[in-house]
């Protein structure tokens, strides 16, 4: 059983930065690309940043120059760093990796993690 289990969110003042970890689990043969969005209340769920196994980023534009996405291939581990917090910011942050993974003869399937509340005190 694969899984996804984040951890890293919280209260911070604006301005402020939060680290969040995102780390997959279970019998997996491999992993594609690995991102995190975020889901505002009353908003759709939206890309913040996402990272290809082979190191290709891609970030929001409300996000860019304020957060670094990176990932440990070796412990199928995802990072989100975000500096420069906004009130707009505010939000659940989920995980999500396409994975491939053990006997599914390379299917690869979509997971999510539970989501971290993200909130930014003005």
């Amino acid at each position: 059983q694969v899984q996804l289990v984040e951890s890293g969110g919280g209260l911070v003042q604006a301005g402020g930065s939060l680290r969040l970890s995102c780390a997959a689990s279970g019998s997996i043969f491999s992993i594609n690309t690995m991102g995190w969005y975020r889901q505002a209340p009353g908003k759709q769920r939206e890309l913040v940043a996402a990272i290809t196994s082979g190191g290709k980023i891609n970030y929001a534009d409300s996000m860019k120059g304020r957060c670094t996405i990176s990932r440990d291939n070796a412990k199928n581990t995802v990072y989100l760093q975000m500096n420069s917090l906004k009130p707009e910011d505010t939000a659940v942050y989920y995980c999500n990796a396409e994975i491939i993974p053990d006997g599914s003869y390379y299917y690869t399937y979509q997971y999510w993690g539970q989501g971290t509340q993200v909130t930014v005190s003005s």
